[in-house]
């Protein structure tokens, strides 16, 4: 069954294959012509990495569903830098891609094979009417690879033309298999070797959270509950020296006390939700990022449309669904406090297995990861959790913070 598919795919390839490469190598020459002259030349040359990747993409998919095998989706570059010249490098980063090309190749490939299937397909025509020739009563018959032969000898000659075009189309099918695993299936070695670098740089993003995670606590403790609970002692001990000599200025000192403890409390209750968030486990992201939005500074649009069977229903999207809470809760901090915005928007999806989440503020802009800094944070949080981080925050704003975070398999 799947040798039948293949031809047909070879032969849906072979009579749009042709016209795929012209439009593509028309762009090339539009693109090579006009980008000396009105400099729009680069918009077709981008435009056409762009039609690159989606034909990659098209070539990926098409031999995992035809094989029945897991290929993971060609995917585009990460955006590094803001602006144009940001878009730019981005653009560039794509065309060296080597999974593309490789792609590319394999389409090439399939069109030149499929339209050597259709002329295969269309020498077995001929050559069964070859086979046939005797009743037509002539003296010698066509065979379909340019000269004649007796009539005599011509349902032999068609019987072996219909085999040589059967072995051909079903050897250029074999052939296609072939490539297409040399030139798209990963290299074993290779994934292990890719797998081990995550693994790597998962675990440094984990360690060096939880480094960035203990230092903020050792340092909310030492600015904020640690002063205010020394403060407490010595208003107590103040008012222990007072209780006999003046109870009125006591009882002042004692109700002092007692606000500065229930403050001590308050921030010992945020200090602990930054660390972990009861509602997350009680009542889902949903929930938690409700109450979120409700205790920010600044107003926030929440939209959160995630599917509960796919996350919060599912054990394993826990640690998911706790990396993308803390790096909303961080994100508005940052906001709040650096960003001079007067509003945000939150938005939260649940798409193929993952997790995505987009933060968006009206402010300055000018945001950048600075090493021990929130936006640090949240880089390796997401890195050890095996998402991905992309960051654009342009001099001027708006600032946008986009995560994807996998849940785990």
């Amino acid at each position: 069954m799947r040798l039948f598919l293949t031809i047909l795919q070879l032969a849906a390839l072979g009579t749009l294959g042709a016209g795929v490469m012209g439009l593509l190598t028309a762009m090339l020459g539009v693109g090579v012509g006009l980008l000396f002259v009105v400099g729009v030349g680069i918009f077709v040359l981008a435009g056409l990495v762009y039609a690159l990747y989606g034909v990659g993409w098209f070539e990926i998919r098409r031999v995992s569903d035809l094989y029945g095998v897991e290929l993971p989706d060609l995917v585009w570059r990460e955006r590094t830098h803001p602006g144009f010249g940001g878009w730019l490098r981005n653009v560039g980063r794509q065309v060296v891609d080597g999974r593309m090309w490789r792609a590319l190749l394999n389409f090439a490939l399939a069109c030149i094979a499929g339209s050597l299937v259709l002329r295969l397909f269309w020498g077995m025509i001929r050559s069964v009417f070859t086979v046939f020739a005797p009743l037509t009563g002539n003296a010698d018959a066509d065979w379909p690879f340019s000269f004649s032969v007796s009539i005599a000898w011509a349902p032999v000659v068609g019987i072996l033309g219909v085999a040589a075009a059967a072995a051909g189309i079903l050897g250029l099918a074999l052939l296609h298999r072939v490539l297409s695993r040399a030139l798209l299936m990963p290299d074993r070695e290779a994934e292990l070797s890719a797998q081990v670098q995550t693994t790597t740089a998962q675990r440094a993003g984990a360690v060096r959270a939880a480094d960035l995670e203990r230092t903020r606590i050792e340092r909310d403790l030492h600015d904020g509950v640690q002063p205010r609970l020394v403060s407490v002692g010595m208003t107590l001990g103040l008012a222990q020296q007072k209780i006999d000599t003046d109870p009125a200025a006591a009882k002042e000192l004692i109700g002092e006390a007692h606000t500065s403890t229930k403050a001590a409390i308050t921030e010992l209750r945020q200090l602990a939700r930054g660390i972990h968030t009861s509602v997350l486990d009680d009542r889902g992201l949903d929930a938690a990022l409700s109450a979120l939005a409700g205790r920010s500074h600044i107003p926030v649009q929440l939209d959160v449309r995630i599917d509960p069977a796919a996350t919060g229903a599912n054990a394993s999207c826990r640690d998911a669904e706790a990396a993308v809470y803390f790096v909303i809760a961080e994100s508005l901090t940052n906001a709040a406090k650096h960003s001079r915005a007067s509003e945000c928007r939150v938005v939260v999806r649940s798409r193929d297995g993952a997790l995505w989440a987009r933060v968006e503020d009206n402010g300055v802009g000018g945001a950048q990861v600075q090493p021990g800094g929130g936006l640090d944070g949240i880089t390796n949080r997401v890195l050890a959790a095996g998402g991905m981080f992309r960051l654009d925050s342009p001099a001027g704003g708006p600032t946008s913070l986009e995560v994807t975070v996998p849940c785990a398999s």
